[in-house]
């Protein structure tokens, strides 16, 4: 299995994030202090620089207060 950042489901995975906090009418600087992390950290996730493993992704969709099942429903929608 391809460990891309490129591949179509990571590059889901980034919009969705982008998707979740924005629909929580935040700013990549108040998800970022959300998750005690520099704004860098949110940019790099959303653009595809950087990968995040599942932790990262909780604490994320705790800080938005979004809906894991609804996230990863559309991630299971595209053809790896």
């Amino acid at each position: 299995m391809p460990r891309s950042r490129s591949s179509p489901r990571y590059t889901r995975l980034a919009q969705l994030v982008a998707e979740t906090r924005e629909a929580a009418g935040l700013t990549q600087v108040q998800l970022a202090a959300r998750l005690s992390r520099p704004q860098s950290f949110v940019s790099k996730i959303e653009s595809g620089e950087r990968r995040i493993d599942v932790v990262e992704l909780l604490e994320i969709v705790e800080a938005t207060d979004a809906d894991i099942g609804n996230l990863v429903a559309s991630l299971m929608r595209v053809t790896a």
